[in-house]
């Protein structure tokens, strides 16, 4: 498989993926008010004049070039995509070219990369796309060598006779097949019968992002393109009194120094852009650049107001309930066995290894991006309505994406870019520094959680959880602020919810400058350390077995196939008596997630963790080496957020400001991991992110089993349990 740089409209697909001679294009678009997409070849577009998600091109020389409309940022699409269609399509890998689509959501749907969605949102429609050009080829086979379709089969970019043996290379096949209508049902294949989907194969852009020749956002460059840092106002609504830009002037290379606003949720962040004509004397600039800043009108929170903010509302704020059966207030009132906790959980930072950045080109009443960005229809809409711009004067170019874990699909930094370009006139290149991204958010929002529960017997009969801290979404313009957080069962286990007679689920939301948003697996990453966390407490107090408790409460084979295998390969009921084991079990975005963490106590008496076994069910899957690579990347950056990093907040600003004071997760603190991907006919589900929300629990869960200490805030340190 070859991977090009070239970013492509549908427009100019064929001329700029370099096909030759006549192509053979098929891809989908939705009719209007239609449940399900349908399948045209690119001619017929042209003629219904609609919009066509231009998936597969094939060339007469056979080439096959297919559009990735989701961004690439280490999550593996740039292999996923093309091992669907190369299964369906009979081709080789290698003779698959990918380029990335730019963005529109008319044209492609959404291309948000983000909710684990790229594959489970697209599979089956790739799966029929890709089988329906193999079956237009076949049929331009059986027509030109007068036989019946149904003694032609497909493989290796060949259409096969079976009974001559004669073989024709669908290169030759395009131009007729062109000319075929696509069939109106497709077979798909049974996963038995998959030669490529659910094979380890190594993935193709890993040669390109070792050897150089990748295309992050930092290598991109653009004729006349100028450099651009900013100096923020570290208080997130503050504005800028004034500023003395003579110093920074003088220094070599600086062309302007002028103010700037981005658009952050309902607020403008202010800022000084120094622009230069490279990115060192910009950088300069912005060191004697002299800023005064007004940060009146605001609240100046730290991370301890915050926190006794949240625990306060408990009792003083109007909880907004959001689900509930039974009466769980009742039913814990009156009973005699029952249990209550709180837990917390931090704010973090992003921390990408590619911090922010992005080029914008504003010229004629046009505006073009390029950069590391995980929703480029989004970009391109948000930044038309806010430069007053039309959709489609507006064209958003991907990159490859240094990790996004969310932060890449917020849209302040295409804004801010747009907005220099446009005031120098001319392209620029804005850069945060490390210290801009760790220190300017949105941040993931930290939270408190207030559960109780009730017993009867071995039985959960209620299950309460109030929970405090920001909602993402009350920073919109225009937000209700009394709705309620739809987010907060996110990790639950749905059919707990089938189980248990009395439960409530309510929020209290938190008031603060500090700009939030989603971080690798929303508030998954949070909710499931406290579910899991206090599930396990009532398992304790249940005298239960924690995965035999959990099973009693589950009605749905599925997860019982999977506590059964969870169970098995991390020896569980044979556990030993001088380690400790803990478990967790989460769902979200469609998968399911078990993870068994063991602890025990080195020759120091400090707690090591020894092993984490990973039961990943995300029904049907592409690749299982990515699969496990996702698991594994979840679960390290989960160890951090429990054991290593947090962000703090001082006087209204963040404090921690780099990888110093913001401590990251080093391969020697990271033990074995197990990966286990379960076998089913279930429809596909998430991977990037479902595998990070149960390692806390998991840990903390098990350190409680080897020590009797219970761990209900995090982060915490594991040199003083």
């Amino acid at each position: 498989m070859k991977t090009s740089k070239q970013n492509i409209s549908r427009r100019n697909f064929i001329k700029l993926s370099g096909l030759t001679g006549a192509a053979f294009t098929l891809g989908f678009y939705f009719p209007a008010n239609a449940k399900e997409a349908k399948i045209i070849k690119a001619d017929d577009a042209s003629v219904l004049n609609v919009e066509l998600n231009a998936w597969i091109s094939i060339d007469t020389s056979g080439k096959v070039t297919i559009i990735n409309h989701r961004s690439e940022m280490g999550q593996g699409s740039f292999q996923s995509v093309p091992q669907i269609i190369a299964e369906e399509l009979e081709v080789d890998m290698n003779d698959i070219n990918i380029v990335f689509a730019q963005g529109s959501q008319t044209k492609y749907g959404s291309q948000i990369t983000g909710g684990s969605s790229t594959i489970r949102g697209s599979y089956q429609r790739l799966l029929k796309l890709s089988a329906s050009a193999r079956e237009m080829l076949i049929e331009s086979a059986a027509r030109q060598w007068k036989v019946e379709k149904t003694e032609c089969y497909a493989e290796r970019g060949h259409v096969i006779h079976k009974p001559s043996g004669k073989k024709l290379h669908y290169g030759a096949l395009v131009e007729e097949a062109s000319k075929l209508q696509p069939p109106a049902q497709v077979e798909l294949k049974r996963p038995s019968d998959y030669k490529i989907i659910r094979k380890p194969l190594p993935r193709q852009d890993t040669p390109l992002k070792t050897n150089g020749t990748a295309i992050f956002g930092l290598d991109k460059k653009i004729p006349g393109m100028l450099y651009a840092v900013v100096e923020r106002n570290p208080r997130f609504l503050g504005k800028v009194k004034s500023f003395d830009d003579a110093a920074a002037k003088a220094v070599p290379g600086v062309k302007h120094v002028i103010p700037v606003k981005m658009r952050v949720f309902s607020h403008d962040r202010e800022g000084v852009a120094v622009v230069a004509d490279n990115l060192w004397s910009a950088m300069q600039g912005r060191k004697a650049l002299k800023v005064v800043w007004d940060d009146n009108g605001f609240e100046h929170h730290s991370t301890e107001q915050l926190y006794a903010k949240m625990n306060e509302s408990f009792s003083t704020g109007k909880a907004l309930s959001f689900k509930t059966k039974g009466d769980a207030g009742a039913a814990y009132a009156t009973a005699s066995k029952k249990l209550e906790a709180v837990y917390e959980t931090p704010y973090e930072s992003h921390s990408c290894m590619e911090p922010l950045n992005c080029i914008a080109h504003f010229k004629d009443n046009k505006l073009e991006i390029w950069g590391p960005i995980q929703g480029p229809d989004w970009v391109q809409k948000d930044v038309a309505d806010l430069m007053g711009l039309k959709a489609d004067d507006v064209t958003v170019n991907m990159t490859f994406l240094g990790g996004g874990f969310g932060r890449k699909a917020f849209l302040d930094y295409p804004h801010e870019a747009a907005v220099i370009s446009k005031a120098i006139n001319a392209p620029v290149q804005v850069v945060w520094s490390r210290e801009d991204d760790m220190t300017q958010g949105p941040f993931r929002p930290g939270m408190v959680y207030q559960c109780r529960g009730v017993l009867d017997g071995t039985r959960m009969s209620s299950f309460e959880t109030k929970v405090a801290g920001q909602n993402m979404g009350h920073q919109n313009p225009g937000a209700n602020k009394k709705s309620y957080n739809s987010s907060i069962t996110e990790g639950f286990l749905e059919t707990y919810l089938d189980s248990i007679p009395n439960y409530s689920f309510s929020d209290v939301p938190l008031e603060s400058p500090i700009p939030v948003m989603w971080w690798r697996s929303v508030y998954s990453s949070t909710n499931g350390f406290a579910f899991e966390s206090f599930i396990d407490e009532l398992a304790v107090a249940a005298a239960m077995d924690p995965l035999a408790f959990r099973r009693q409460h589950l009605w749905n084979g599925r997860y019982h196939d999977l506590i059964n295998k969870l169970e098995e390969v991390s020896g569980w009921k044979s556990r030993s008596k001088n380690a400790g084991f803990g478990v967790a079990i989460t769902e979200c975005f469609n998968s399911i997630v078990g993870e068994v963490v063991k602890v025990s106590k080195a020759t120091d008496g400090k707690i090591k963790i020894d092993k984490i076994w990973a039961v990943m069910d995300c029904g049907w899957y592409v690749n299982p080496d990515i699969v496990k690579a996702q698991v594994e990347g979840s679960i390290v950056m989960a160890h951090g957020a429990a054991v290593k990093h947090a962000t703090h907040f001082k006087d209204g600003m963040a404090v921690e400001r780099n990888f110093d004071s913001y401590k990251m997760s080093r391969i020697n603190e990271i033990p074995e991991i197990e990966v286990h991907i379960m076998d089913n006919e279930e429809k596909a589900g998430g991977v990037g992110e479902p595998a990070l929300p149960p390692f806390t629990a998991a840990l903390t869960n098990a350190i409680f089993d080897l020590t009797g200490k219970r761990i209900r805030k995090v982060p915490f340190s594991l040199d003083q349990v």
